[in-house]
């Protein structure tokens, strides 16, 4: 898919997209297994299994219990999240460049939408977007379409390819198929060969910066 014109719209996945979240939400899942007599997992499996929202991926891995198992995930998550909070890097230039530029930022996230809001707030960073919708804001989570109608509700613009949903995750890009807007990739690993071939991505980019710098240049 040739991307030709600058979007009017880009709307960012939070975690792993523009903060290094892996090691705050890894602790607090493996609290929250071992709490309910499971085993921790690895980093890796961490990485490779963390997609859906709680209230979408709770239920399979804790049955009848998973609303019981979210408050302690989230006590736990709570208590450090903030402390150990890290923009990635050039995360910080590309939103003072893209809103410099008169495009429309906003979040679309799979974290609970008030932690969201208050890790923006820490950062300074809830300065640059129109709206900020997490986790049960809307009445489903990615990769469904009402956060994306959430997200650009402040803005009055419409969803299409205009739009660019850019996350490190096949989520964003299925939400960004659902929605009918531009799938982008941001992350530092190529896709495998057929990884993402349900939902792939009009582009992949390996880092922030090379999203600004590609996006300016339009």
């Amino acid at each position: 898919m040739p991307l030709k014109t600058k979007p009017r719209a880009i709307l960012f996945d939070w975690d792993n997209t523009l903060v290094d979240s892996w090691p705050v939400i890894h602790d607090a899942l493996n609290a929250t297994l071992e709490a309910f007599g499971q085993s921790p997992w690895t980093l890796d499996q961490t990485r490779g299994r963390v997609r859906k929202s709680l209230r979408n991926s709770f239920p399979d891995l804790f049955g009848d219990r998973w609303r019981e198992a979210g408050n302690v995930f989230y006590e736990r998550y709570g208590a450090i999240h903030v402390e150990k909070l890290q923009p990635l890097a050039g995360a910080e230039d590309m939103l003072v460049t893209l809103a410099e530029a008169g495009i429309h930022l906003s979040v679309i996230s799979n974290k609970k939408g008030d932690l969201l809001r208050l890790e923006a707030k820490h950062l300074g960073w809830d300065r640059f977007f129109g709206a900020m919708i997490g986790a049960l804001d809307a009445n489903k989570d990615k990769p469904a379409t009402e956060p994306v109608d959430m997200a650009l509700a402040p803005s009055g613009i419409e969803k299409g390819p205009g739009v660019w949903i850019a996350g490190d995750a096949d989520i964003d890009l299925e939400c960004a198929h659902n929605a009918g807007c531009t799938p982008i990739l941001v992350r530092d690993q190529a896709p495998k060969p057929g990884e993402l071939s349900a939902h792939p991505p009009a582009r992949h980019f390996f880092d922030c910066d090379a999203l600004c710098k590609f996006v300016i240049n339009l």
